[in-house]
């Protein structure tokens, strides 16, 4: 249901257009490691992913859980919570590891949270948490970088800069370009893989801010 709602909403938002390094659907049990820059990024990634015949479990920020009508949607499609900053983070690997075991495509965001910038400027992704290297070293998963650019044309800022970029958004109709790299299988070590899948990421996005730029 999250995808199809993404993949309705967005094309109204903004012009998005899709590359991939690898023709058709990603693999089952595949990884997707997306950079984070925006709260639209997710819809983005959402719809683009979709369109390669996708629809991935996503794991997020537990605070969206409590957000009616959205909070139901997440319960539903089965994404999985983070408690983010608590204790409690590290259990989301045994729910993502269950859904890779099971065949699903897991979309988890390496920085572990949103950037503190308000501008609407794309910039390369910040340093990634570890989280992404012990879900692929639980299980041996093939890793899918993914950069997006654009997100930030759509929400940036304080609320009130969001609220009126989400309003305007139909009419201005911002450039959004997502990109698929070659996936990859980590190094075991967890300190080289989350330096390997950063520069992954980061390769990938430098692709879409280039794509996007040309629109």
């Amino acid at each position: 249901m999250l995808s199809r709602i993404a993949g309705t909403l967005v094309p109204v938002l903004g012009r998005l257009s899709v590359t991939s390094e690898v023709p058709g659907p990603i693999a089952p049990g595949s990884i997707v490691v997306a950079n984070h820059s925006s709260l639209a990024d997710p819809g983005v990634v959402l719809a683009a992913l979709r369109r390669l015949g996708t629809e991935p479990v996503v794991m997020a920020t537990a605070g969206l859980w409590r957000v009616p009508v959205l909070g139901a949607v997440l319960r539903a499609g089965g994404h999985i919570p983070v408690h983010r900053g608590t204790a409690r983070a590290a259990t989301a690997l045994d729910p993502a590891a269950a859904a890779l075991a099971a065949g699903r495509v897991v979309l988890i965001y390496g920085e572990g949270g949103l950037p503190r910038r308000r501008d609407s400027g794309d910039t390369a992704p910040g340093a990634f948490r570890t989280g992404l290297a012990r879900l692929a070293a639980a299980g041996g998963a093939p890793v899918v970088p993914l950069g997006q650019c654009g997100a930030r044309r759509l929400s940036s800022g304080g609320t009130a800069k969001q609220l009126a970029g989400f309003v305007t958004a139909p009419l201005r109709r911002p450039a959004l370009h997502v990109h698929l790299g070659t996936p990859l299988h980590l190094p075991a070590d967890i300190a080289d893989a989350t330096a390997a899948a950063h520069r992954a990421v980061t390769a990938a996005w430098h692709t879409a801010q280039q794509r996007c730029g040309r629109r």
